[in-house]
Parts: structure tokens; C-alpha cells; sequence
């Protein structure tokens, strides 16, 4: 079994649901610590025709202690479902499959969402299942993994999954030991992603933007392209 973790990103790019696709089993970090500064949780890019917007999602910090992702809050005391659904119909309604996907994120914004981790979770699940994508995802949430360094909370997720295999995104190399990985009976596999360039409005190209640009774009046919791109790098 191929397992890979990720924390749950706002409507990731395009290389987050490639890497999905690749594994057996995606595990969500949603216990791990909320960083404390800028993050691809609660926020990403689209482009416009001043060149890339960005879409947060408002959060209520908690002091300067562990937050954990799966415990953090949206402030729904600012509009921001509305600013990024007007932002998504404003910059993508001339998009060619600007109608295919438009009702989807309508319907998303339309909900008051509590929880960050909630909100994340529905927008990857909905997502896959465009792509074809028959991944099972489960929170770490969800396992018995204690409070550990990033490398062996990493070995901890699979053996719990019964996993031989670990995924990991080609940044892994950091903090990643694959030696203890391999007594342990699991192989270490880099994944590596180089996103083609795909047709945009306004000039030139401008890569690893939220998936929302990829889907109004190109649709799913634009996702099938890019697949063919990704690899494993030894």
C-alpha cells in the first residue's frame, strides 16, 4: 500500500491532486500544528488580469500556543465567501468551462463553515471525484499517532495503514530520513510534478494556481494532460 500525507490546503494546485492520485491512501494532517504565519491552508491563488489574486480565508487565532489545524476556526464575521465567489465569477466567467463548475463553489460559499479543516475537506473530496480519482482519504485525526517530530509521525501513519510505501512531495528531503523509513519496513518514494503550461486569460503564463484556474480553463480533460507529467523522482 502507497500512502502520502498532505495538510489539507484551500482548494489546492494542481500537483496536490496528481499527488492524490498516485497514492492508495492520502492522510490528511489535520493534527499537526496550524502554521503560524502564511499558509496554503487557508489560502490561495487565482489569476486576473493584474496578475495573481489572492483568496484567505479568514481564521480567529488562538494566543501564540499549539493550534491544531482541525481546531481552527473561520471568522465568519467578514464576507470572504462572497468576495471569493464574486472573485471566481468576475475573472472566470468568459473562462470555457466557467459554467461547468461555477454552481459547485456557489453552493460551497453559500454555507456557513465553522471549521477550517471542514471546509478543506469537502472542497479535495468534491474535487477528486471530478478527476476520477478513487483515493481514500482519512484524517490523522482519525489515527492513533501521538504528538511526534515530522519524520516519525510520518512512520507512525504507516504503520497504522499498513503501508510499504510512502509518498512523499520532493520538499520531503528536509526533514525526512529514509533509512528509518526502510527498518521499519517502508520504502520511500519523491514525487515530483512540472505542471505544462495550459491556456489562460490574460498574457502569460502563471503556474501553480489553485485548481479552480486548471477546472474553469480546462476542465477535467485539462487535469488528464497534466497527469502525464508527474513522476517519481529516486
Amino acid at each position: 500500500m502507497l500512502v502520502a500525507c498532505h495538510q489539507p490546503n484551500y482548494i489546492p494546485w494542481s500537483g496536490y491532486f496528481h499527488k492524490l492520485k498516485l497514492a492508495d491512501v492520502l492522510v490528511l494532517l489535520d493534527s499537526v500544528q496550524f502554521p503560524r504565519g502564511r499558509s496554503w491552508v487557508n489560502r490561495n491563488r487565482i489569476k486576473t488580469p493584474r496578475g495573481q489574486l489572492w483568496l484567505t480565508v479568514p481564521v480567529k487565532r488562538k494566543g501564540v500556543g499549539l493550534q491544531k489545524i482541525q481546531d481552527v476556526e473561520i471568522d465568519n464575521t467578514h464576507r470572504w465567501g462572497k468576495k471569493h465567489l464574486l472573485s471566481l465569477a468576475h475573472f472566470y466567467k468568459k473562462a470555457p468551462y466557467f459554467s461547468d463548475y461555477i454552481d459547485f463553489f456557489a453552493d460551497i460559499y453559500e454555507k456557513k463553515w465553522s471549521k477550517l479543516s471542514d471546509l478543506n475537506l469537502m472542497l479535495i473530496k468534491e474535487i477528486k471525484k471530478w478527476f476520477e480519482i478513487d483515493t481514500k482519504i482519512v484524517c490523522s485525526s482519525e489515527l492513533r499517532v501521538g504528538n511526534k517530530s515530522a519524520c516519525s509521525l510520518l512512520i507512525e501513519i504507516c504503520k497504522s495503514l499498513g503501508a510499504d510505501t510512502y509518498l512523499s512531495g520532493a520538499g520531503g528531503r528536509k526533514y525526512i530520513d529514509d533509512e528509518k523509513f526502510r527498518v521499519q519496513g517502508i520504502n520511500v518514494k519523491y514525487f515530483s510534478f512540472e505542471p505544462y503550461a495550459y491556456p489562460q486569460f490574460w498574457g502569460e503564463f502563471i503556474s501553480n494556481l489553485s485548481i479552480a484556474d486548471l477546472l474553469f480553463n480546462c476542465g477535467k480533460k485539462g487535469f488528464d494532460n497534466q497527469f502525464k507529467s508527474a513522476k517519481f523522482r529516486k
